[in-house]
This record gives C-alpha cells, structure tokens and sequence, in this order.
C-alpha cells in the first residue's frame, strides 16, 4: 500500500519515548500488563527491557528505534489491518515496521493470546 512521503516522515521523526506511554495506557485498559507489552517489543526488536529503557530515555526517534533493531525473523508473519492500511502491504519499510509494533500492541490489548501474538512459523 502506497503511504505519502509526508505520512513515512512524520513516523520516522516521531520519537518512541512519545508514544510507548500510550501503548502502556491501550493494554493496561485491557487488562493486560507493561511487562507483557515489554515481552512483545522484545520479541519484535530483540531490546530487552535495559535497551528499551535505554532508547525512552535517549528519546530516540522511531527511525533510529528500528535501525538499531534486530527485527525478529517471523515479523512477515504480522498481518492484518492497523490505522487504515495493510500492514503487509505497506511499501516503506520503517512505516511497515512501526505497524507491524502498532499491530502487535492491538492485539494485546484486544486480549489476544501471547503464544499467537508472538508469530512462529508453525
């Protein structure tokens, strides 16, 4: 899916530290915790909880969040409709990317089981 140069900027400069508060705030209304929404950025990323903390605290932008992310090898396996679009059809791959995070926290927070959340290829 096509997304406009404008849209793919802004999500690049969007800093992460500005929007993880409000993933905490989507699952915890669910009743789902930080610490299961921590386990499914590091299953997307591979930071653990020190380097997540680490990139909130260095308020990284969500173009240096996914460069310096070992992106997990089953993310293609993400798919599904987030914010209007496709998320396996979008063509920009840091727009992609944040989507796919934005599709893995609704689907916590929408009570989805860990294990179908966490993609294997099986």
């Amino acid at each position: 899916m096509k997304t406009t140069d404008t849209y793919n900027e802004r999500i690049a400069k969007m800093t992460f530290a500005s929007v993880y508060p409000h993933y905490v705030t989507k699952v915890e209304k669910k009743g789902r915790t930080k610490e299961e929404l921590d386990q499914v950025i590091e299953w997307l990323t591979g930071f653990n909880k020190k380097k997540l903390q680490n990139k909130i605290d260095k308020k990284v932008t969500f173009e240096t969040f996914f460069q310096k992310a070992k992106l997990n090898p089953n993310a293609h396996l993400i798919t599904g409709v987030i914010c209007g679009y496709r998320v396996e059809e979008i063509e920009n791959p840091l727009t992609q990317k944040t989507r796919y995070l934005d599709k893995l926290v609704d689907e916590l927070a929408k009570g989805r089981k860990m294990e179908k959340i966490l993609r294997s290829p099986d």
